[in-house]
């Protein structure tokens, strides 16, 4: 018996030894943040080939909620209204703490909107940094709507989409009727922005006090580019109807416009309020523009290491004569497509406009349907249509029967028909 407890002895002494040798590792694991767990969507994989396929309210709201997919693809199937949603159960999708923090979770992976539509998204957060529909993102958004959203902050960044770009790309998005409302780097469409933002617009109101814009609060390191805004902007320091502080030496804002009305009080723009470097080429704007010290048509304030080329604002709508950079022209001059090609505007690849009608747009604005002169699908363009009716000799010679051959098919018929149907009083 002796001998059988003192064995017992030593092995619940060589038990208690391991215990102690394993608990900093058990400690340890305990302590490592965890991911939160993958969700489970109306389909697909997460991958390139399956992206994971949101259709419904609870799917978005699992994205959020799933840290895990963060770095997976995701593909947007069916329009959604959040009006049920709000910061007491949606959480942004992304993470952001303060800079060089290991608890950062940005959004690494893609989501591709398919062209569909988010409405009604509202969000309001008075405490963290960066606030949007996505708060940390350095993956890809592309091809997503979102119409009538509602973003609050009261601290750095905040944007209808996303609040903090960092080296990611939005492309082909748009926040249309938003009102957005923060401290400072308050965007329309993206708070801060570093990385690309491509053929993407915004329209609605946005304030803030400082780095406001239309489309973007702050643009760092990156590109801003074929992009637009039509949003009312109001601030205090740095505002723009497009962007309100261009940061780094390697911001470049190219073909871009803004026709909001800016309102603020230092270092004031109907394009950018100060660019602090940066290069701008071949930009517009034609909004009021109003402020106390340092505004400009186009550009309130440029320091040094700033460029622009090629970039015009309208002196008669702006009600602005000077500007910190650029060139002023009456409205008659800015509706005219000589005024641009005179400092090198592509109106092949890039640009179109109705002469003495409007202002130059994008040629991926025009909708289909949109035969003539560039400005919406009307009355006009269906007389044209029907011009062409029946047409079987439609080429490259002819531009497709003057475009009403929309589906390049040869034949203007029901299909052309069709489609011109359903974009029919689009506008741009």
């Amino acid at each position: 018996m002796a001998g059988h407890s003192g064995r017992r002895e030593k092995e619940e002494s060589k038990g208690t030894q391991c215990l102690v040798c394993l608990s900093p590792l058990v400690l340890l694991f305990v302590c490592l943040p965890t991911l939160a767990p993958a969700a489970t969507y109306s389909g697909g994989a997460g991958t390139a080939g399956s992206p994971f396929l949101v259709s419904t309210v609870e799917d978005f709201r699992a994205i959020g909620d799933s840290s895990a997919d963060w770095d997976k693809r995701f593909k947007l199937t069916q329009d959604i209204d959040l009006s049920d949603c709000n910061e007491a159960n949606l959480r942004m999708i992304g993470h952001w703490v303060m800079l060089g923090s290991n608890a950062n979770r940005p959004f690494t992976g893609e989501f591709d909107g398919n062209g569909k539509t988010i409405f009604n998204f509202r969000y309001k957060n008075m405490t963290d940094d960066y606030v949007g529909l996505f708060q940390h993102v350095t993956g890809v958004i592309k091809d997503l709507r979102l119409v009538r959203a509602t973003v609050v902050g009261n601290k750095a960044g905040a944007g209808a989409l996303v609040g903090y770009l960092d080296q990611g790309s939005v492309v082909e998005c748009c926040a249309t009727g938003v009102s957005v409302s923060g401290n400072n780097r308050v965007g329309g469409l993206v708070g801060s922005a570093s990385g690309i933002v491509s053929t993407s617009y915004s329209s609605g109101s946005v304030s803030g006090v400082s780095y406001v814009g239309g489309l973007i609060g702050q643009a760092g390191s990156g590109t801003v580019a074929l992009s637009y805004s039509k949003a009312q902007v109001t601030g205090s320091e740095n505002v723009g109807g497009l962007i309100g502080l261009t940061l780094k030496e390697d911001s470049f804002v190219n073909s871009c416009y803004a026709t909001g009305d800016v309102k603020g009080v230092l270092y004031v723009g109907g394009l950018i309020g100060q660019i602090s470097p940066g290069k701008v080429s071949r930009c517009y704007c034609a909004g009021k523009v109003s402020g106390s010290q340092s505004v400009g048509g186009l550009v309130g304030s440029q320091r040094a290491l700033a460029d622009v080329q090629g970039s015009l604002w309208d002196t008669q709508t702006s009600r602005q004569t000077t500007s910190a950079a650029g060139t002023g022209k009456t409205t008659a001059q800015m509706k005219s497509e000589t005024t641009f090609r005179a400092v090198n505007w592509d109106f092949f690849n890039t640009w179109s406009i109705c002469e003495g009608v409007g202002y130059p747009i994008f040629l991926w604005q025009i909708p289909s349907g949109d035969l003539r002169c560039p400005d919406g699908v009307n009355f006009t363009d269906f007389v044209w249509f029907a011009a062409n009716w029946r047409n079987r000799d439609c080429g490259v010679f002819n531009y497709n029967c003057d475009g009403a051959d929309l589906d390049v098919s040869g034949v203007v018929e029901f299909r052309d028909l069709a489609i011109f149907a359903e974009n029919w009083l689009a506008s741009m």
